[in-house]
């Protein structure tokens, strides 16, 4: 097990905590520069630089974590590596980067087979996803221009087929996880868009446009999404605290939740995650968001808006900085009643939703980037450079990914051909995907 992971609260019926750290496995520590311990030669010192009066050479230690347990690797981009997604049918990886350039690659063979370059950005690709039908893939990046690419030949090929430019900055972009050609995003003026692609040309057709917002659109998500194809359902949140639900086809809010809506609190929102309906007695329009100051609102967005939970997750101490509450993601368990968020602080929170209490509690080295359940299992991204892999209902760590030597921005969890292997691809700071294998 893997140090600075911690189980802090007790699980059900009054269990003992669990201890997760095991003291025989240590990080591996290579001193470089030994020889500058050893006595000098003579010759050497006369031929070598004259140290100057009052300088002091230190011995210095420099500590390299040499742990690696991937299975394969992905290296073609030459900066930060920000997204990482699955095609939902193909094995077929897309990661998009500070290069300007989203690869793609193969998820099954080791190791991959580069697939393809789709070029065209002038900027960090940040956004980006296959639509359900994995008819065509849209990316975006920070300079606001969104690229669409059809596949061909089985997904063996993608061509450019249209390209858009309608704000300085993309925040996200999504694709609709059940109507093909579907996708929205939102931008740093707070504007909020949504289009539909043809799906025999590829061109564009715009939907909607939103201008409500004040601040950033930081975060989306469709909503009802099991209504069919006539039901195209979007809700929003924006640095200016407030969260806006959408009719797609007609572009007016169906609700808007301001300050004055929650106690008067302000709370810059900057994630958003929709609850299963089958935890929700079919109520496909339940959300989760999370504010960079700690508040936590769980809204029914078919109640107008309602709001059915409101809390602050963390309590900050003197010494702590005012981000480390910030909710960097939110997670809804499809099997049990839990959700988790993860914060800055690199805690992760584990919520019981019949009683919005803390079922456990875990803490990172560093900032989590990135929460998925599958399963019993909830993974768990972080700035440390590790993915882990959680038991959520017993809260005991089962698994952790290590190889990267920067932080891990995001992951995608696939299962490997027809087995029951699953697969965690990363996207690294350092430029690297990693994959990795995990248990079940």
């Amino acid at each position: 097990m893997s140090e600075g992971v911690e189980d802090q609260q007790q699980g059900y019926e009054g269990t003992p905590r669990d201890e997760f750290i095991d003291t025989t496995e240590v990080e591996q520590e290579i001193a470089l520069g030994d020889d500058d311990d050893a006595p000098m030669d003579e010759d050497d010192d006369e031929e070598g630089d004259e140290i100057p009066e009052g300088d002091e050479m230190e011995n210095e230690t420099l500590e390299i974590d040499m742990s690696n347990n991937s299975v394969t690797y992905f290296d073609k981009h030459t900066d930060s590596v920000f997204i990482v997604f699955h095609h939902p049918t193909l094995p077929l990886v897309c990661t998009g980067g500070g290069d300007d350039v989203a690869h793609l690659w193969t998820s099954h063979s080791q190791p991959p087979k580069f697939a393809g370059t789709l070029t065209g950005h002038t900027e960090s690709v940040i956004a980006g996803s296959f639509t359900c039908d994995g008819q065509f893939l849209v990316t975006a990046d920070m300079t606001g221009k969104v690229l669409v690419h059809m596949s061909h030949k089985g997904g063996s090929q993608w061509k450019k087929v249209s390209e858009l430019q309608e704000v300085d900055e993309v925040v996200w972009l999504i694709c609709h996880p059940t109507i093909p050609g579907i996708f929205a995003f939102g931008a740093i003026d707070g504007s909020v868009w949504c289009y539909q692609i043809d799906g025999s040309k590829g061109s564009l057709e715009q939907l909607m446009s939103g201008f409500v917002h004040q601040q950033d659109c930081s975060a989306g998500a469709f909503i009802n999404v099991d209504k069919g194809e006539n039901t195209l359902e979007l809700v929003t949140c924006s640095l200016d605290s407030t969260i806006v639900g959408w009719n797609c086809f007609t572009a007016q809010p169906l609700f808007k939740i301001a300050q004055e809506n929650i106690k008067g609190l302000e709370a810059p929102w900057v994630s958003i995650s929709v609850a299963p309906a089958s935890l929700t007695n079919g109520n496909a329009a339940v959300v989760a968001c999370g504010s960079n100051n700690g508040v936590l609102a769980v809204i029914n967005c078919n109640n107008e808006g309602s709001v059915l939970h409101l809390s602050q997750v963390i309590e900050l101490k003197e010494e702590d900085d005012e981000l480390d509450a910030s909710i960097e993601s939110i997670a809804w368990s499809q099997n049990f009643p839990l959700m988790a968020v993860g914060l800055v602080s690199g805690d992760i929170l584990l919520y019981e939703t019949k009683t919005w209490k803390i079922r456990h509690k875990f803490l990172l080295p560093d900032s989590v980037t990135k929460l998925l359940f599958d399963g019993d299992d909830l993974f768990a991204s972080g700035i440390d450079g590790k993915v882990y892999q959680f038991d959520a209902r017993m809260g005991k760590e089962k698994f952790v990914c290590t190889g990267h030597n920067m932080g891990v921005l995001d992951f995608a969890l696939v299962k490997k051909d027809d087995s029951s292997l699953r697969r965690v691809i990363t996207a690294g700071d350092e430029g690297v995907s990693l994959v990795f294998e995990v248990p079940n």
